[in-house]
C-alpha cells in the first residue's frame, strides 16, 4: 500500500498547493502573533477576549503540564498521524480540514520543541484569552485545530451519503487489488 494512493486528494497539484499554503500560513501567523505578544506590541480588550500571555507546558487546559517532554512526544506522535491522514484523505474538504489541524498542531510544537527552556520542555505560548464560557487561553494554532475538527465533522457528515460505504481516508476498508478476492463484511 503506497503512503499516497491513486485516490488521494493530494494527487492533484491544486490540493497539495492548497494543503501547504494552508499550513505555512497558519504556522506563520502563529508563530509572527506569538512573536509581538513576547515583544509586548499586541495588548488590548474587548467585552469577551483580551490579549493576555500565558504559557502552557501541558495539552489542553493543562494536562500533563508537570510531564512536558512526555506532552511533546505524544503531540508529535499526533502530529504524524494527522500528516498521513492528510496524505491519504479521498476529497478535498477532508484535506483542507487536516490542513488546518496539521498546522496548528505544528505551530504548538514548534514552541514546545524550540522555545525555552530547552528541547521538548518548552512551553506553548496561548495568548487570546476569553472571558466568555468559563475563560480559557489559546493561540492562532489552536483555532486552526478547532477549525480544522469542526470542519472535518462537517465533511464527514456531508459527504457520508455520498460514499456508500467507502472510507474517507484510504487504508482500511479499500476495494481489493485486482486479483484479490474482496471479504465479506461480518455480521
Amino acid at each position: 500500500m503506497a503512503l499516497i494512493p491513486a485516490q488521494a486528494a493530494v494527487r492533484s497539484a491544486g490540493a497539495r498547493w492548497a494543503a501547504a499554503g494552508i499550513v505555512v500560513v497558519v504556522v506563520a501567523a502563529d508563530q509572527a502573533t506569538k512573536s509581538l505578544v513576547l515583544a509586548g506590541r499586541i495588548s488590548g480588550s474587548t467585552g469577551w477576549a483580551a490579549v493576555r500571555l500565558a504559557r502552557n507546558t501541558g495539552s489542553a487546559g493543562g494536562v500533563g503540564s508537570s510531564h512536558p517532554q512526555l506532552v511533546s512526544l505524544l503531540a508529535l506522535a499526533i502530529t504524524g498521524v494527522v500528516a498521513v491522514l492528510l496524505l491519504r484523505a479521498r476529497r478535498a474538504a477532508i484535506a483542507v480540514a487536516l490542513s488546518l489541524v496539521l498546522a496548528g498542531a505544528l505551530g504548538n510544537l514548534a514552541d514546545r520543541l524550540l522555545r525555552a527552556p530547552g528541547l521538548g520542555r518548552g512551553a506553548v505560548v496561548d495568548w487570546i484569552h476569553l472571558s466568555a464560557g468559563g475563560g480559557g487561553s489559546m493561540d492562532i494554532s489552536d483555532l486552526a485545530i478547532n477549525a480544522g475538527a469542526i470542519g472535518l465533522v462537517i465533511a464527514l457528515v456531508a459527504t457520508r451519503d455520498k460514499t456508500a460505504g467507502r472510507p474517507a481516508v484510504i487504508g482500511e476498508g479499500e476495494p481489493p487489488a485486482a486479483g484479490q478476492l474482496a471479504r465479506e463484511p461480518a455480521s
